[in-house]
């Protein structure tokens, strides 16, 4: 396996700038303008409609569930805690990604509100963490510019196993906004946020750790675990759906190419799961065209299938593609899948791909 440098900082940063990998021009898949502009259109409504659902399950979630703790039937709250944890921990990633984009709501200060409430759930500063979404979409599962690579070659099997609870990523958000409040930015931070956004970065991240020490203290001085549970816990026991959904983004396929049907991957889910994860099942979809709003994604995937590799009709089936794949590369080699395109699709562009694939 070729040796891969995922820092922001190394090797492989330098080469992707070289080789004219970093913000590169993309593979887009053909829509008339018209079509676009009419996807493209912003509406309050659907995301009000999902927000105030979203929203209202948790409180009637939690509330049954703290009910229910303090009257001492902490068995009899798990599914109610576990529903809630989802809807935070899992629904948290969905709504911090969609409204980070800025297209959730036609509403501006709508889309700031649920962003700022699912940054903090998800413990994602929304300042450098708007900055480093932004970074990849330009350069999608480019080694070395994508600070966002979750499945790296090698796979780190324990890290991902260990964010099913959230463990992994909970730390190196508490390290980060630990750094962040006493002033400093990280290194690779420092690659991709602008110095006026700093001082933003490190206002939050004080606040957010007041947040969290007054919930520390309130269990410490209850002698209960329900602030806990209300409050940072769903990070960790809520996270394993987005990790689920969230490997089957770009896991197995390619990386260091410029063309979303290699490096991304669509997959048809149940509702709830879409509900869950706002339609970002349809992935390649989104990559391609990340300005058109989750509600828009199926019609935009109906527009655009004739050019796609077909969809993973489920998330098992997602699975059955991409483990294979990463058993063969924890095994060191370097293999990435490479699903076949419908006879009416243009070839795909990977002119800077040169590791090896495995066919469909």
């Amino acid at each position: 396996m070729r040796p891969r440098d995922y820092s922001l900082r190394g090797p492989d940063a330098r080469r992707a700038v070289e080789t004219g990998l970093a913000a590169a021009e993309w593979y887009h898949s053909e829509i008339p303008r018209k079509t676009m502009k009419d996807l493209m259109q912003r509406r309050d409504g659907p995301a009000i409609r999902d927000t105030l659902v979203w929203l209202g399950a948790m409180a009637l979630l939690a509330g049954t569930a703290s009910w229910l703790w303090v009257a001492g039937h902490a068995w009899w709250s798990l599914p109610f805690w576990l529903g809630y944890g989802v809807l935070y921990g899992s629904g948290g990633d969905s709504r911090w990604h969609e409204c980070g984009h800025g297209t959730a709501f036609r509403t501006g200060w709508m889309n700031e509100a649920v962003y700022q409430l699912a940054s903090f759930m998800m413990m994602r500063n929304p300042v450098s963490w708007r900055w480093s979404h932004a970074r990849h979409h330009t350069d999608t599962i480019i080694v070395g510019r994508d600070p966002e690579i979750a499945v790296m070659r090698p796979p780190a099997l324990a890290r991902l196993v260990l964010n099913l609870v959230g463990i992994p990523d909970v730390l190196a958000a508490l390290r980060r906004m630990i750094l962040n409040a006493a002033g400093r930015l990280h290194p690779e931070e420092a690659t991709f946020i602008p110095p006026s956004e700093a001082p933003k970065v490190v206002r939050i991240a004080r606040l957010w750790l007041a947040i969290y020490a007054a919930t520390v203290a309130a269990a410490l001085l209850l002698s209960s675990w329900l602030p806990l549970l209300l409050i940072g816990g769903p990070r960790l026991y809520g996270a394993w759906h987005h990790v689920l959904t969230g490997l089957l983004q770009h896991g197995g396929l390619a990386d260091d190419v410029t063309d979303h049907r290699l490096n991304s991957r669509t997959v048809l889910m149940n509702p709830v799961s879409r509900f869950i994860y706002w339609n970002m099942n349809y992935h390649v979809e989104h990559h391609m065209f990340p300005m058109v709003p989750y509600h828009a994604l199926p019609r935009l995937h109906a527009l655009i299938r004739h050019d796609l590799p077909a969809p993973a009709p489920s998330i098992w089936a997602g699975y059955r593609e991409m483990l294979p794949i990463l058993r063969r590369q924890l095994r060191g080699e370097d293999v990435a899948l490479r699903r076949a395109l419908p006879p009416t699709a243009r070839p795909y562009r990977d002119e800077f791909h040169a590791a090896p694939v495995a066919a469909e």
